[in-house]
This record gives structure tokens, C-alpha cells and sequence, in this order.
């Protein structure tokens, strides 16, 4: 890669990583695109020509954090439970907060509405591959069902509700959600 390309590569992921910290720190109609500039060492001008609008720039942003949550998460061994939800345990520790500050504004941020949507849809694809074991041989309404029963297991509000609303211990989180999905797989 030539040194343009490298400096570009660069300025865009400052640029992407800024947004990002702002943009899962505080409420959308709070976040400054001058402010996200200056943090990442930019003008606004640089950050309009590559970015375009508030939205793309978002977009973006949230594409740029999603792809490397689903990488963290895709280490997760496919039919094992207690790691998979372990995994997802320490991407929720550390990213709950910004997802759940998303989720709180999709009603009226179409653009967050979106990329809220398309974690969901990961969500589900990645609750597929992983638990695929628990899964395998069921058909038609039985099949969805058992998906469904160990997507909302897995969720980040059932996180939400045991860690911070509950206030229970992590191990204790964990293997409660662990028991949902197994409870699952004996239930079908």
C-alpha cells in the first residue's frame, strides 16, 4: 500500500472510530460533526467529502463497530452453550451501554432504526450458526420456535434485565441464560 493510501486508510478509521465514541456516548441530536473532526485530527471539510451527511457518517460508524463486535463474535464454537454465552457476555459488558443507548433512540432516528435492524438480523443469523446442535433435525413451526426461545435468551435486554436491573453476578447471568437455552432444547 503506498503511503497515500496508508494515510487515507488511517484517516478514515479515526474518523469512523470518533464518530463511533460519540455516537454511542451520547443522544444522536447531541453529536457535533465539527466535534467528531477535531477528535479525529481532521477538518470538517475531510470528514463531509468522505462521509457526506450526518446519517451516512453514522452509518458508517455503526458498520465499522458492528464489523468488529461480529468478529469477537464469531470465535464463539458452534454447539458450545457456555462459551458462545460467555462470548456474548463480554461483548455486552463492554458494548451494552452504546447498544442500549441505540435501541433507546430507533423510534425517531430512522438512520439508528437501520442499523438497529440489521443487528437483529445478525442476531439471529449468529444465534443459527452458533446453536445450530440444538437446532439440528427440527422442522417448519417447532424449529422457529426453539430459534426464537434461544434468540431472546440471548438478548442483550435479557443481559440488561440480569446485570444491571437485577444486578446479579456475572457467572450467575451467565449460566441462567445458559439454562434458557438448554430449557429450550428439552421443551421442543
Amino acid at each position: 500500500m503506498s503511503a497515500r493510501a496508508e494515510a487515507a486508510a488511517a484517516t478514515g478509521e479515526r474518523l469512523l472510530a470518533a464518530a463511533w465514541r460519540h455516537f454511542a456516548t451520547r443522544p444522536y441530536e447531541e453529536v457535533r460533526l465539527r466535534e467528531i473532526a477535531d477528535d479525529a485530527k481532521v477538518t470538517a471539510q475531510t470528514l463531509h467529502t468522505r462521509f457526506g451527511s450526518k446519517d451516512q457518517l453514522f452509518i458508517a460508524a455503526y458498520w465499522w463497530f458492528g464489523r468488529q463486535e461480529m468478529a469477537r463474535r464469531d470465535t464463539a464454537p458452534v454447539g458450545d452453550a457456555k462459551k458462545a454465552i460467555r462470548i456474548l457476555f463480554d461483548r455486552y459488558e463492554v458494548q451494552g451501554s452504546a447498544v442500549l443507548r441505540m435501541l433507546s433512540q430507533e423510534e425517531r432516528i430512522p438512520a439508528v432504526r437501520q442499523m438497529n435492524d440489521a443487528g437483529r438480523a445478525y442476531h439471529r443469523a449468529w444465534v443459527e450458526r452458533t446453536f445450530e446442535p440444538l437446532l439440528r433435525g427440527l422442522r417448519g413451526g417447532t424449529r422457529k420456535r426453539r430459534l426464537t426461545a434461544i434468540v431472546v435468551a440471548t438478548d442483550l435486554l435479557v443481559w440488561k434485565l440480569l446485570r444491571r436491573d437485577m444486578q446479579l453476578d456475572r457467572k450467575y447471568a451467565e449460566r441462567i441464560v445458559a439454562e434458557m437455552v438448554e430449557s429450550s432444547h428439552r421443551a421442543a
